[in-house]
């Protein structure tokens, strides 16, 4: 695969600048400038972009006093935060995200600027052979240049974009979606002139909360109720947006339900009553179990219950395993093979159950 030479950058539309990190420090350089910059605006770019007049260290003491779980995981995971995205690029971004993986998204995006943004510059960049077989050392490293283009602004794709170009880019049936959100997008703009920018800007209000925001987003196109709040988290300012999936539900049942206790299984759709009044699995997250997920880490982490989510949900990734508690990893290890079981075991009851002879009536 290709990969930069440093290690962050932020493309902005008139803007590029490298971020890399030191164990004492952060060093930041200007690659790209489309008029001259001073350092001030520079650091006010950064600061915006990882929002970085909200201080870390008083949340991690808060969130730790409440649980003791986070707090352990924060003493290995220090810094992490939520970065302040441009909402237009957060909002199309989710879009083509959906049902979709990390190497591919990428992919579709880097063409999708390509298409529709303005070329900034040629990042020098190394190949990396995608050869299992070799470590990076072993490896031959080849250098090449890796062109950046801007996101584009909503008036280009309302101008240009069309559905037969996405698809293809590989946005398939996101595609659709794309032309319908640009088209609401542009309806809701049309008072204020602008194609509805200042719309999705308006969402940032402090006055908004994270449901109002996110019943404002899920009337686009192909955004639901966790894409809506991945925006709302990342670009509109809704500090206690928990996006809300199975994985996230799981967590939730895992480490702050009794799953012994039916009451609460219920409350967190883990489970339904039948109609015979037995308590069953329960498949569907539905508007009102993704609520009470939500509302669980909003009342135990408060207003900035989004970011100690964040920090909960890194905790979960493979890559970050090496430097959590033993005893944490083990949990994670025992709990996804407690429910590869349970799935497991109902699956082979489905079958038995579907290759039972049949009565003849």
């Amino acid at each position: 695969g290709i990969i930069p030479t440093d290690t962050t950058t932020i493309t902005g539309s008139s803007i590029v600048i490298s971020i890399r990190e030191t164990p004492s420090t952060t060093l930041y350089r200007i690659l790209y400038s489309l008029s001259p910059i001073n350092e001030r605006k520079v650091a006010e770019i950064i600061q915006d972009y990882f929002q970085l007049h909200i201080t870390l260290e008083p949340l991690y003491q808060e969130w730790s006093l409440r649980d003791e779980r986070l707090k352990r995981i924060a003493e290995v995971l220090p810094g992490v935060r939520i970065i302040r995205q441009d909402p237009i690029e957060c909002l199309f971004s989710f879009i083509c995200s959906s049902n979709n993986n990390i190497p591919r998204i990428t992919k579709i995006l880097s063409s999708f600027r390509e298409m529709y943004g303005d070329f900034l510059l040629n990042l020098p960049a190394r190949i990396i052979p995608d050869n299992k077989d070799e470590t990076h050392q072993d490896a031959a490293i080849r250098t090449t240049t890796l062109p950046l283009y801007s996101f584009p602004t909503l008036a280009k794709l309302q101008q240009h974009a069309t559905e037969e170009q996405l698809r293809s880019i590989g946005l398939g049936y996101r595609a659709k979606y794309m032309v319908e959100t640009i088209k609401l997008l542009s309806k809701k703009g049309k008072e204020e002139g602008d194609g509805g920018t200042k719309y999705l800007h308006s969402l940032r209000s402090p006055q908004n909360n994270a449901t109002f925001v996110q019943e404002e987003l899920i009337q686009f196109s192909g955004i639901g109720r966790k894409v809506a709040d991945c925006v709302a988290l990342f670009s509109l300012d809704v500090t206690d947006a928990i996006p809300v999936d199975v994985h996230v539900r799981e967590i939730a049942l895992r480490d702050y339900v009794d799953v012994d206790d039916d009451e609460s299984m219920l409350i967190l759709g883990s489970s339904s009553l039948n109609d015979a009044g037995i308590v069953v699995e329960m498949k569907s997250l539905t508007p009102t179990i993704y609520k009470r997920v939500g509302d669980l880490f909003r009342t135990k982490f408060g207003k900035y219950a989004g970011w100690a989510h964040s920090l909960l949900f890194v905790a979960e990734l493979p890559s970050f395993r090496p430097v959590l508690p033993v005893d944490i990893v083990n949990e994670m290890i025992e709990w996804k093979e407690k429910e590869m079981a349970k799935k497991a075991a109902k699956k082979e009851s489905m079958t038995a159950a579907n290759n039972a002879p049949k009565r003849k009536k």
